[in-house]
């Protein structure tokens, strides 16, 4: 925006290179600094980008009226799709992710041609982070496999890392994983405002992701079949009995299985709700819980540790809030973060004043209950159905 020949203009850099060249570089006098330089230079392509080249030239002095038009003043914004409510993350780079501050299992497979047994198990170790993790006392019969698993704490900060595997025995189904740890607490939905629009709205379709309910997996466990045999002494004395033995396997079977729960209801400072039905502009409480039952130990299993609420007005993308773990353990029990911007500082979320009449589903995920062979999950909905806004609770009148 600038002022002149007394008049106000507004324009982009293009559509200044062009006025200055309609006007004979009136600019170039008048404005060497402001429109030439900083203007011309305030957004450029710093590599080529949908068919336009990037701007490689001085950054520091006023440019000519054909850069302005041919080249600067063009800048594109480029988004990474965001799957199953993660930040950026290209799944074929990553062999796991993981979100901060969890328990997680991490898993691979070990085979052996050759039996290992009792008299000689097999150790897994697990480089993380310098520490090593083992997996001790496997035993595996000729030709077969299992899972091989450590359970360990994600750190508190997004990053990347790498885990190197190895084994004494046996052959591993990889001996290097890259892993992702992500923060689902960095994109809560922003502050807001009462004079919000959104005149285009529709209401989108709710995601429907699959559950992971039920895993099962097992490990091998041995035992020595005695089969005792008499060898005779002959003329050289009497004779002896030696066990001719062999090692038995057995399978030892383990499962887990979750089941979880939400619902979603009208704040308490929401004057004007009734039962499940209230007016936009107001806020909404969210709890879930979730419970898992297993026959593993507890070095195999974990409860559900995240759930993470999105909302329709965002098209269940976009921005989501990640909940506060209330209890822990393989019952385990979520609510709403406090809202920064509640004035009651409540565990709340706000309905958009502009939402239209009618449902007003939330849809959550609950995620981080691990074992060997995955990740346990459920998704899960509730809704309220929305009618009028709070504009109507509010009459403003002349004073007497």
């Amino acid at each position: 925006y600038l002022w002149y020949k007394h008049l106000f203009f507004a324009m982009t850099v293009t559509e200044a290179g062009l006025y200055n060249r309609a006007t004979g570089g009136d600019f170039d006098s008048h404005f060497p600094t402001v429109v030439m330089k900083n203007f011309a230079l305030s957004m450029f392509l710093e590599r080529d980008d949908l068919g336009f080249q990037a701007y490689t030239g001085p950054k520091g002095s006023a440019r000519t009226t054909n850069e302005m038009i041919s080249i600067l003043g063009i800048g594109i914004v480029s988004y990474a799709a965001q799957p199953d409510g993660v930040p950026p993350v290209t799944e074929t780079e990553y062999d796991q992710v993981y979100r901060v501050n969890t328990d997680v299992i991490t898993a691979v497979s070990l085979y052996s041609d050759r039996e290992i047994n009792n008299r000689s198990k097999a150790a897994v170790s697990f480089r993380i982070k310098g520490i090593t993790y083992q997996m001790t006392d496997i035993v595996i019969p000729e030709g077969g496999s299992q899972l091989v698993w450590v359970k360990w704490h994600t750190p508190s900060t997004p990053q990347d890392i790498t885990i190197t595997i190895s084994a004494n025995k046996g052959t591993l189904s990889t001996r290097q994983m890259t892993v992702r740890v992500v923060d689902l607490n960095e994109n809560p939905p922003p502050d807001p405002q009462a004079n919000d629009r959104n005149d285009s709205y529709r209401l989108p379709e709710v995601p429907g992701k699959t559950d992971v309910t039920e895993l099962s997996w097992g490990e091998w466990d041995c035992w020595w079949q005695s089969h005792w045999v008499y060898h005779s002494g002959g003329v050289n004395g009497p004779g002896n009995w030696c066990d001719h033995g062999w090692y038995e396997f057995d399978w030892i079977p383990y499962y887990a299985s979750i089941t979880a729960t939400m619902s979603i209801k009208p704040d308490a400072k929401n004057p004007t709700a009734e039962g499940r039905i209230m007016k936009s502009g107001y806020g909404i409480n969210m709890k879930a819980t979730a419970r898992l039952s297993s026959d593993a130990p507890s070095t195999a299993i974990t409860g559900a540790q995240n759930v993470v609420a999105y909302f329709p007005e965002f098209s269940y993308q976009t921005y989501w809030r990640l909940l506060e773990r209330m209890t822990e353990g393989y019952t385990s029990s979520f609510e709403f973060q406090k809202n920064q911007y509640s004035t009651y500082s409540r565990r709340s979320h706000f309905c958009p004043i502009w939402f239209p009449d009618g449902p007003y589903e939330v849809y959550g995920e609950v995620l981080d209950a691990w074992t060997p062979a995955g990740m346990l999950k459920v998704n899960l909905t509730d809704e309220l159905t929305v009618r009028d806004n709070l504009f109507s609770d509010w009459h403003i009148r002349p004073a007497d």
